[in-house]
């Protein structure tokens, strides 16, 4: 039986609904693409509305133990009827962030908590990739990975004020300090 080949990261596609993108990892029944309009997205493999416009790095389909784990769950997920969704915590619910600027004359500007938190889960998101690319690249020692790795731990650091956001601490944000909010 011959092994099938898949399209590899850095490959361009176009999606019916998110438009085109290009593939930034690869997993068993997934493509992690991000996408120029819509940002990173996982799109299924078989999606009928996923084209791939020009393919690069073409492999066999190799997971690590942890992918698989993932990959599993979300398959469980599916049939189980329920996903992971980043729950905002209930205090927070339907309200609004204002922001006010110092100069009175000037508008202040009144953003939907629930848009602001869902660039912060993208903000996670994006540095979650990042860091899988950086551990996964094939050109960088181990030593500039560890450097890299340390910025993206400060990255998250940085970000622990927003914590207060997430109902779940399994979502949190973790700097250094290892899982205490700032």
């Amino acid at each position: 039986m011959m092994e099938e080949l898949t399209a590899g990261i850095g490959s361009r596609v176009q999606h019916a609904r998110y438009g085109p993108g290009v593939i930034i990892g690869v997993k068993y029944a997934q493509y992690v693409v991000t996408f120029i309009n819509e940002g990173v997205l996982e799109v299924d493999k078989t999606d009928p509305k996923f084209e791939v416009l020009y393919s690069e790095n073409r492999t066999a389909e190799i997971e690590t133990a942890s992918e698989l784990e993932t990959s599993l769950l979300k398959i469980l997920r599916l049939w189980n009827g329920f996903s992971e969704v980043v729950p905002l915590g209930d205090r927070w619910t339907g309200g609004t962030m204002t922001l006010t600027p110092k100069d009175s004359s000037q508008k202040g500007k009144d953003v939907p908590i629930e848009v602001f938190f869902h660039k912060i889960v993208m903000v996670r998101d994006r540095l979650r990739v990042l860091e899988q690319q950086i551990n996964a690249h094939k050109l960088l020692s181990d030593e500039d990975k560890v450097n890299m790795q340390q910025y993206i731990t400060r990255i998250y650091g940085s970000l622990t004020t927003f914590n207060v956001l997430f109902r779940d601490k399994e979502h949190w944000f973790t700097g250094e300090k290892g899982g205490k909010e700032d």
